[in-house]
């Protein structure tokens, strides 16, 4: 996890975690290119042909007319999923069109609900809004009570969806409805699950048994919740992300073991609730 400085930008635009120093520079929430400039240049671009072809001969004008006409359809269209999908991310902030929300509850069956700082995530709908394929590995570099305090401080600007203990207890401080400030890059957030781990990356005795099987039954809820597979390209470390300068969660970290362990979650018959 290392130390999160998220004033870089937008909250979401730079993550880390507790210990050490975090230089993870990534855009701010508003730094990529948005649609309304392209629809800007599409338009103008309509406009000015149609303009310039109506010099020419009434049949060539016809004719060049519904070709430039169907491109300012197209280009119309373009606009307009874009649009579309833009306005996905966001219908739910209208009055009555958020999922429900029942406080204190998990998405992860045993997980204690520990609340962090909105100022920490930001309210979403995913996977209506965003859809979610990864989940990001960190370590914490410090204690499971040192991650719980700093993600419910408002001027750490980051947390994780779960932290995990050494002997396997996992609490919940970000629902994963919500985009978490944790990867330090804006479209991992969005589309990732974060878990936090007690301990420290040049520790190989930080992670243990108990550790490696709880996070691995929560990894496996998450690939079976939203149907991404269980491999190194849909879970993944915090060093993986990019624009980030982290280790987590280092050399130390079996990912043979950790993966082996949770295909074996996914081969169980589900628990029902």
């Amino acid at each position: 996890m290392q130390r999160m400085g998220q004033r870089a930008g937008e909250k979401d635009g730079t993550a880390g975690g507790v210990g050490g120093a975090d230089q993870a520079g990534a855009a701010d929430e508003d730094g990529t290119t948005g649609e309304g400039g392209a629809a800007g240049d599409s338009g103008a671009a309509g406009k000015g042909g149609a303009a310039r072809e109506g010099r020419g001969s009434p049949g060539v004008t016809r004719r060049r007319a519904l070709w430039i006409g169907g491109g300012g359809v197209l280009a119309a269209g373009a606009v307009a999923f874009a649009a579309r999908d833009e306005l996905r991310h966001w219908w739910w902030q209208l009055p009555g069109n958020d999922k429900p929300r029942k406080p204190g509850a998990v998405d992860h069956r045993g997980a204690q609900w520990v609340a962090a700082s909105p100022e920490n995530y930001r309210r979403a709908d995913r996977p209506a809004d965003y859809d979610i394929d990864r989940v990001v590995i960190h370590v914490v570099q410090g204690s499971f009570a040192t991650a719980l305090k700093v993600f419910q401080d408002p001027d750490h600007e980051a947390a994780a969806h779960y932290v995990t203990r050494r002997d396997g207890h996992v609490a919940q401080m970000v629902r994963e409805l919500d985009v978490a400030f944790h990867a330090g890059n804006r479209g991992y957030n969005e589309r990732s699950v974060g878990i936090e781990h007690e301990g420290f990356v040049d520790r190989p005795e930080s992670f243990t048994d108990a550790m490696y099987a709880s996070s691995a039954r929560l990894t496996a809820g998450i690939c079976r919740r939203y149907g991404f597979p269980a491999d190194r390209e849909h879970i993944v470390g915090h060093a993986e992300v990019p624009g980030t300068d982290h280790t987590d969660p280092g050399p130390h970290w079996d990912w043979e073991r950790y993966l082996r362990l949770v295909s074996a979650e996914l081969h169980k018959p589900v628990r029902k609730t």
